[in-house]
């Protein structure tokens, strides 16, 4: 039986509205229920965002993740706004993510999947189900797909409508990144001179030698007669877009059926996740994903027990397909150590295949001083130091990176190149949700990252990643 085979008869006994009959969490309780089906019917009436050929690429982009032949790099904002919705905010995260994928490349010497949390990442699950100001009570701000973010309790109230406005700004998003991604703003010559801007400064000096590097081979490869105008893919790049599948109204009014397979796909984004708080085993979000042909994504904190991961293994990918399945390990710095080797070993004894990837963003939050919430820098970056060095200790392969980012000068993490305190942080707190690296310190990461990746290389082969302390 080919795997399409199996696929297929998998996928008969899947409905895109089968999940409704199963226990639902971290989703919101519409009050107007004929609203929300006018609501739905019309989404599912609107073209798919994304294309099946698109999700399947994808999926063979992280097969070779899985097996070592490249890296993922996902980022992207916490959750989209409404208000912040520009293309000059779309354009700056996008030209990040270029830089990063760049540095990386040249640290890793494998070509960098590119993923954006993108055109869909509009809902958050939240800790609480409300939350008190002022010794006012109400529901918790969920995603602009869901709720005003205002503290009123006429903005909380779940509209199904802002469905329909995060559609528009979901295709609006993606038409811009297809621009950029094939127009010529992606040419890696350009994209080569803003990374050495970036090393040029005072504060980044100490990643000028490897911008210099890059700089070197690039120069070389133009004195060779290879540039964009001779290379296509030099000037173009594959961009993906993915957001946590929270919303299950929104994602089934959107999944649709591969013309070319006949197997149904989420039309959503190319890639979708489960987050830590909805991945119950016989929760309504896993039996959703669980037909979708995209890649999926899975949020893997210290709550999960080697047995779970076992069953969600085999329910997100029984046919052990490698790059359907993401583990997203997320765990906090200092505490990778505690949970991440019994998790790998769980998945090597079922042999599953599957990418891994750090997480360090969700589990380095912390209250600052001045009454913000943050993340440091030096915290995000030692949780991905000490997942790649269990992944060398364990002779597995750390597959990537998952940050929560963004292209504007923000200043919501402390510390990096530009040392930001807690004092600097209400120059510049943008976020609606959850703290982000602002673009220096994203770029920072990257070569802290590539520096490591390149030093592994040359001192023991590709498993040999990151050096921990």
């Amino acid at each position: 039986m080919t795997q399409d085979t199996r696929t297929a008869a998998t996928s008969q006994n899947w409905d895109k509205a089968g999940w409704r009959a199963y226990p639902r969490v971290q989703m919101p309780d519409y009050t107007d229920a004929a609203a929300l089906n006018a609501v739905e019917a019309q989404l599912s009436k609107y073209p798919p965002l994304v294309f099946a050929g698109e999700a399947r690429r994808l999926r063979a982009q992280l097969a070779e993740v899985a097996s070592g032949k490249a890296f993922l790099l996902q980022g992207g904002d916490c959750a989209e706004s409404f208000a912040e919705f520009s293309a000059d905010n779309i354009r700056d995260t996008f030209k990040v993510m270029l830089q990063m994928a760049v540095v990386l490349t040249w640290g890793a010497q494998l070509p960098v999947v590119k993923v954006g949390r993108m055109a869909g990442q509009f809902a958050k699950p939240r800790s609480a189900p409300t939350e008190t100001m002022d010794g006012v009570e109400l529901p918790s701000y969920r995603g602009d797909i869901i709720n005003g973010f205002d503290f009123t309790e006429s903005a909380r109230v779940p509209d199904p409508n802002r469905m329909l406005m995060a559609y528009t700004q979901a295709a609006a998003s993606l038409n811009l990144l297809r621009a950029f991604s094939t127009g010529g703003y992606a040419d890696i010559q350009r994209v080569q001179s803003w990374i050495s801007d970036f090393a040029g400064g005072p504060e980044a000096a100490r990643y000028a030698e490897v911008a210099e590097r890059i700089g070197d081979a690039m120069a070389f490869m133009a004195a060779a007669g290879v540039t964009a105008e001779t290379a296509h893919d030099l000037g173009t790049v594959d961009f993906y877009t993915s957001h946590e599948a929270l919303l299950l109204e929104y994602e089934q009014a959107l999944a649709r059926v591969d013309s070319t397979t006949g197997l149904p796909v989420a039309g959503s984004g190319h890639m979708l996740w489960i987050g830590d708080r909805t991945r119950q085993v016989d929760g309504a979000h896993v039996e959703f994903a669980r037909g979708v042909q995209n890649p999926i994504g899975l949020k893997c904190g210290p709550s999960i027990s080697e047995d779970d991961l076992k069953a969600l293994i085999w329910k997100l990918n029984p046919d052990n397909d490698p790059g359907r399945l993401t583990l997203i390990a997320r765990f906090g710095a200092g505490k990778v150590g505690d949970n991440l080797p019994r998790l790998i070993r769980a998945v090597q004894a079922e042999g599953a295949n599957v990418v891994w990837s750090c997480d360090p963003m969700h589990g380095n939050t912390i209250k600052s001083a001045s009454g913000y919430k943050t993340r440091p820098f030096d915290s995000v970056l030692r949780e991905v130091r000490e997942f790649f060095a269990i992944h060398v200790a364990e002779g597995t392969i750390p597959g990537g990176v998952h940050f929560e980012m963004t292209g504007q000068d923000v200043t919501e993490c402390t510390g990096g190149v530009r040392a930001v305190t807690d004092e600097d942080l209400s120059d510049r707190y943008h976020t609606a949700c959850d703290p982000r690296l602002n673009a220096s310190q994203s770029l920072e990461l990257a070569f802290l990252v590539a520096e490591e990746l390149r030093a592994r290389r040359r001192n023991g082969g590709a498993a040999q990643v990151i050096k921990a302390g």
